[in-house]
């Protein structure tokens, strides 16, 4: 599963197109995708991060299909009327016009056939809605979802950090482990002082409440980040015991 910031800025910038990021509540920031973002975003990553990840899994020898999670409604979403946002002076606005979804089912065929085929599916939003219409949706919680649904055996989370950090400031302290909070806030968790990271630690949750018995959110910048991620490097993630699912 990938996203792609970076090519979703670009496109942006290219087609005049406004980036906003929402804030909710409880802290957890998000892209403010309208109508115009979410052509942005699908052009963003169908059009320049997918083919770039699949000729580079071609080099590597590694047979790679690219999908969305409108294929086969493949990630199946529902949107919200409204989102509650935070301004930056602290007030709290209703936005209507967020065309950004919530994954409540995934329909893992299509990936089981491409995975029994010795294909590796490669997979970016949008997602689906009910009536078929596209809804952005975060990566790392649709890899979340998607772990869960094929009953994988661990998850990893790549980003642009060594993993969680003790002190966001110093890429030195990095925790080789880290539990989250029972209570499920992140709102005293100071490692989650970014929004990526924020964002990472709440689709860990919702892959150990999933049924994934290993979450590791590791450094995607260094050479072969996934063989140095199964080797241990970065942040193994739980979930303090009593919140658990059964």
């Amino acid at each position: 599963m990938h996203g792609g910031a970076a090519d979703i800025a670009r496109v942006a910038a290219e087609l005049g197109v406004p980036a906003r990021s929402l804030r909710s509540p409880s802290g957890i920031t998000s892209r403010y995708t309208d109508a115009a973002m979410l052509d942005v975003v699908t052009l963003a990553l169908v059009g320049r991060a997918k083919p770039r990840l699949l000729a580079a899994l071609s080099r590597a020898g590694v047979p790679a299909v690219g999908l969305t999670g409108l294929d086969a409604a493949l990630l199946r979403a529902v949107r919200k009327p409204a989102r509650r946002s935070v301004t930056e002076d602290g007030r709290v606005q209703l936005v209507r016009d967020d065309h950004s979804g919530r994954i409540v089912a995934v329909e893992p065929l299509s990936l089981q056939v491409l995975l029994d085929g010795g294909l590796l599916p490669v997979v970016s939003p949008p997602a689906s809605a009910a009536d078929g219409t596209p809804l952005n949706v975060d990566a790392d919680r649709a890899a979340a979802a998607i772990a869960g649904a094929l009953k994988a055996d661990r998850l990893v989370l790549l980003t642009a950090a060594p993993g969680v950090l003790a002190d966001v400031q110093d890429p030195d302290s990095l925790l080789s482990s880290f539990a989250l909070p029972a209570d499920g806030s992140l709102d005293q968790v100071e490692h989650a002082a970014s929004g990526g990271m924020q964002r990472k630690l709440v689709a860990a949750r919702e892959a150990l409440q999933g049924g994934v018995p290993v979450v590791r959110i590791a450094d995607g910048r260094v050479s072969r980040p996934l063989s140095a991620a199964l080797s241990g490097a970065g942040s193994e993630i739980t979930i303090a015991a009593e919140s658990r699912v059964s």
